[in-house]
């Protein structure tokens, strides 16, 4: 199992605050003992490749999780850029192959392109790249890229070999991360709901908010005032305080988040990871977290999940 916390965006935080922020929550995020950090991707953000490089300058096993449009980096750079940060760093980097993105800057740069098009460019992209980092040359004639005997040097140790994520909410989408070997990443459904997915010959993963607490009451306190609710929803806020079921989609739907999130006790949120854990779900992406603090609770819930998985 792998748990990845996500990093602040640049457009939320002050820029004199930026990078003590960034620096922050990659230091919690590694004394939590996270395998890695998403960097979000987006144009009126930094770039995530710079970022990467506060994320390995601030922390000593962390790995940053890099998001690649195809549209904005020829496959040959983004290679390079791996091959160089493990050369500089001797660390490893993941990569967030994102096929999508908002539509105003992909219309921008690359014109519309349906979904599956998009998928079917991104598995070209990736497999040059994977490709490369395994030492080339490199020849390639696809529909989207073509390389004729491209190499790519400094050589990346086979240890530093970068992961692969990918959108999985779409057929398309889980079609693309079967063929490149990538971690297929999806918004879950309560558990429940969702499919069993240890029949999957890739690894799947979930982004999931975690706000737990001793008590149920005292989660749904914590949840109401960082994600508050407008005057006319106050009696849902009270139903909300006396509910069972910790799945809360409502910052979701409010584009407060990019996640739905677990609210509960330690031992109730534990059983809902708990049970994605039984489904085969191997991956959990976390929420930029707000505090040390925390993390530390949502490490309580994660430890109260291994009994429950294995029940």
């Amino acid at each position: 199992m792998e748990i990845f916390s996500t990093g602040p965006q640049s457009k939320d935080v002050e820029q004199p605050e930026y990078l003590r922020r960034l620096s922050d929550v990659a230091r919690w995020s590694e004394e939590a003992g996270h395998n890695g950090i998403l960097i979000h991707s987006a144009d009126e953000t930094v770039d995530p490749w710079l970022v990467s490089r506060v994320i390995l300058e601030s922390t000593t096993t962390l790995c940053p999780v890099v998001a690649v449009q195809p549209a904005y980096m020829h496959p040959y750079t983004v290679a390079k850029m791996v091959a160089t940060l493990g050369f500089l760093h001797g660390r490893r980097v993941c990569l967030n192959m994102l096929a999508g993105g908002f539509r105003s800057g992909l219309v921008a740069s690359d014109g519309e392109s349906p979904d599956d098009e998009r998928y079917a460019r991104t598995v070209e992209y990736a497999l040059i790249v994977k490709n490369l980092l395994a030492g080339g040359p490199v020849t390639f004639a696809g529909r989207y890229y073509t390389v004729t005997n491209l190499r790519m040097t400094p050589p990346l140790p086979e240890e530093l070999f970068p992961g692969i994520l990918i959108s999985g909410s779409s057929e398309a989408g889980l079609e693309a991360a079967r063929t490149i070997g990538a971690t297929a990443v999806r918004y879950p459904k309560p558990p429940g709901d969702e499919e069993d997915q240890r029949g999957e010959v890739i690894d799947t993963g979930i982004r999931v908010g975690v706000i737990a607490r001793e008590t149920g009451n005292e989660a749904w306190r914590v949840a109401h005032g960082r994600f508050p609710e407008d005057r006319n929803g106050q009696n849902r806020h009270r139903l909300a305080m006396q509910q069972e079921n910790p799945y809360w989609l409502r910052p979701f739907e409010n584009y407060s988040t990019f996640c739905p999130y677990l609210v509960g006790s330690y031992d109730r949120v534990g059983q809902e990871l708990g049970s994605y854990m039984e489904l085969g779900y191997k991956c959990f992406i976390l929420d930029v977290p707000p505090s040390r603090e925390e993390l530390e609770h949502t490490s309580l819930a994660f430890a109260q999940a291994g009994p429950h998985a294995t029940r």
